[in-house]
């Protein structure tokens, strides 16, 4: 990815309005999956860019090799690679890497979380007026989230909108966002990132209420502490 940064783009459209795709995306997740295909030849895969392989056995990884490439392609340096395993239905392992950063976020379920091998926690702000959220849209769907980005900033003391639900996430586990929430995601954007804030002390639910999965659409996520109030703010 870093290779590819310092070359001239391919930057395609993928259906609809600034929804794109470059070649570091398929490139980056060419790599990622003859390694794991490689390591796990009967795990099925679903990745953002081929979609989903079947598999014989119960593992999955899911697998966004490049997740803010809108960020990628303007040189922002917020973007990264999210990767999680999941056996019989469960997200038991993680990782989010953001090169421009150099910082590798990874959570194995009951084991924490950690960035560069440290451990991380959520924050520890108890209420949403003290709060730095953060939230994400496409642009085609903006006035989709328009309503709760005016909502939250009229509560929260900042609200942010960075362009990758995954590092985003990341930065709620490590505590920098106290909370997130974002309608419309895949499986890709979060099954890595949500595991990270559960084991870094944090919430991670539904927007509308309830248990959230990798396929709910809807998350909200947060460091526990500001997840009800935060919900009722978006509700």
């Amino acid at each position: 990815m870093r290779f590819h940064a310092d070359r001239p783009l391919e930057i395609a459209e993928k259906g609809r309005r600034a929804d794109i795709v470059t070649a570091a995306d398929r490139a980056a997740e060419a790599v990622i999956l003859a390694c794991l295909r490689g390591a796990y030849p009967n795990a099925s895969v679903l990745a953002e860019e081929s979609g989903a392989m079947a598999g014989t056995s119960s593992e999955r990884w899911i697998v966004d090799p490049l997740d803010g490439t809108t960020n990628y392609a303007h040189g922002y340096p917020l973007y990264c690679v999210s990767i999680a395993y999941e056996r019989d239905g469960e997200v038991l392992a993680g990782v989010v890497y953001a090169p421009a950063l150099d910082e590798c976020y990874a959570a194995e379920r009951g084991g924490g979380a950690t960035c560069n091998g440290h451990s991380i926690a959520v924050s520890t702000v108890d209420r949403v007026a003290d709060a730095m959220v953060c939230t994400g849209f496409h642009p085609s769907d903006y006035e989709r989230n328009a309503a709760y980005f005016a909502r939250a900033s009229h509560h929260a003391q900042a609200v942010r909108r960075d362009g990758s639900a995954a590092l985003d996430l990341a930065f709620t586990a490590r505590g920098r966002f106290d909370g997130f929430w974002e309608w419309d995601l895949k499986p890709w954007d979060v099954a890595a990132g949500t595991l990270l804030v559960l084991e870094a002390g944090g919430s991670a639910g539904r927007i509308e209420g309830g248990a959230t999965s990798v396929d709910a659409g809807s998350l909200l996520a947060t460091n526990g502490r500001i997840h009800e109030e935060l919900r009722g703010v978006l509700a």
